[in-house]
């Protein structure tokens, strides 16, 4: 058995669910806000119940960095896969897969193509790349050809290391909005930040768009020779029929839904609407109604346009919503856990210690390994940004580091560490029929080179 076979072994045995790890955090965090925080002349039993009513206030948290961001996330996604099941997607899948005719082309194509949706939204990269991997084994299985199936599942999981620099990346687009930074720190220095990271300052930054063109051409290539090395055997995968080929009869008021004209009008009214208040309404043109809302809003109405009609959208709806459960159980618990961090002023201590231990040009290095390491147990980038962005934010202010560059580094440690935590996997291995154990030996190999290339970016730039 080789290393990354082990490791990768090691890795999903280490973990419990990730909502179980939500749970130990928060005892966690309970347990360092009660040692560490504790004033003196008060009682261990009644600081307990001020940490459980901060812990109860953070997980219903109704702000922009709550349950509102909760649902932003999980409208991101729901949408992104029933833009995948459209058939537009479907048409763009099979030609792709009319060029796999190798396993070394098949992972090629599968990365590239993956990489480059999931820099757009990050759900339809990853439902695309899964239908993408699964409509490849059904070609292998048709002409009795040996694939290695494994790779190709890791190629097409290989978008969750791009995402989070791309169009739907959680942190700089929730930083986009006006105010969010300044909620995340103390009241009083609130006015030493603005009032919100344009995206030209991070998503459209040098540094990032070096980036993300390094991953776009060197990731295919890797997979490539890794597939010219590899050995497989015949894949047994049968055929998936995506939702929107079903079709059925309408009758009465049903028709509406059944209609494609009328679909196609809303979606194409709902993309006007977006485009008209990021490039009408606003005083001056810029980057900056890239916001969840604007993307969630333009997912919308493509999803209308692409899918024949409502019954069909509604029918990947259901199958869509089901990727999203993790986020709807899990978000609450991270704010919770914030709410205990502000409470007790555990963000000031870690904030000062990363603070002191750091200098200008090591903190993107030290945010960008914690953020990794964090990701392992908070899968979500969303919810890192809720958890570690006060932290980052305040050890930056301390140091004069320029936020835009402060929050990519967040968003590529987060990034990277997707490739050793299989919580996002879980979709994409229900649709291949795949087991973790088979992807984790290549995403390893995408581990290591995606680390390379990002912190190349945070020292060279």
């Amino acid at each position: 058995m080789s290393f990354t076979t082990r490791f990768g072994n090691g890795i999903k045995k280490a973990l419990p669910s990730p909502f179980t790890i939500a749970i130990l955090l928060t005892l966690l965090t309970f347990v360092l806000a009660i040692v560490c925080t504790r004033p003196a002349e008060t009682g261990i039993l009644e600081y307990t119940a001020d940490m459980a009513l901060a812990w109860e206030a953070g997980l219903w948290n109704p702000g922009g960095g709550g349950l509102y961001f909760a649902f932003q996330m999980m409208l991101m996604l729901v949408l992104g896969h029933i833009l995948a099941l459209s058939r537009p997607f479907e048409w763009l899948i099979n030609q792709l897969t009319d060029a796999c005719t190798t396993t070394a082309r098949a992972a090629l194509i599968v990365t590239f193509s993956t990489v480059l949706i999931s820099l757009f939204n990050w759900g339809l990269g990853l439902i695309f790349g899964a239908i993408l991997a699964r409509k490849v084994g059904e070609v292998f299985t048709r002409s009795n050809k040996a694939l290695n199936y494994g790779l190709i599942g890791a190629a097409a999981y290989s978008g969750l290391m791009v995402w989070h620099g791309g169009l739907s990346g959680s942190a700089p687009l929730k930083a986009a909005e006006p105010g969010n930074v300044q909620s995340m720190v103390d009241p009083n220095l609130a006015g030493l930040i603005p009032d919100s990271i344009d995206p030209a300052l991070t998503l459209y930054s040098p540094m990032n768009i070096t980036v993300s063109l390094l991953l776009i051409l060197l990731l295919p290539a890797l997979m490539y020779l890794v597939g010219k090395k590899s050995s497989g055997a015949i894949p047994e995968v049968e055929p998936l029929k995506v939702e929107s080929e079903v079709e059925e009869e309408a009758e009465g008021a049903e028709r509406l839904d059944a209609s494609k004209i009328f679909a196609k009008a809303v979606g194409v009214l709902i993309l006007f609407l977006a485009l008209y208040k990021a490039l009408i309404v606003p005083e001056e043109i810029s980057l900056k109604f890239l916001t969840p809302n604007f993307i969630n809003l333009s997912l919308l109405g493509f999803c209308l346009v692409f899918h024949s009609n409502i019954k069909a959208m509604l029918r990947a709806g259901d199958s869509a919503i089901k990727g999203a459960f993790g986020i709807l159980l899990q978000f609450p618990f991270y704010f919770a856990i914030m709410g205990i961090m502000v409470a007790s002023g555990l963000i000031e201590i870690i904030s000062e210690s990363m603070a002191n231990n750091s200098t200008e040009f090591s903190l993107p290095i030290y945010t960008f390994f914690s953020a990794g390491l964090v990701n392992i147990f908070v899968p979500s980038g969303g919810g890192q940004w809720a958890v570690q962005g006060p932290i980052i934010i305040n050890a930056s202010l301390s140091l004069g580091l320029p936020l835009p560059k402060a929050i990519m580094a967040l968003a590529y440690g987060d990034q990277l560490t997707n490739m050793l935590q299989p919580f996002w996997a879980l979709p994409l291995l229900g649709i291949t029929g795949l087991k973790a154990k088979q992807i984790l030996p290549y995403t390893l190999v995408l581990f290591f080179a995606g680390m390379v290339i990002f912190l190349l970016g945070l020292v060279i730039f």
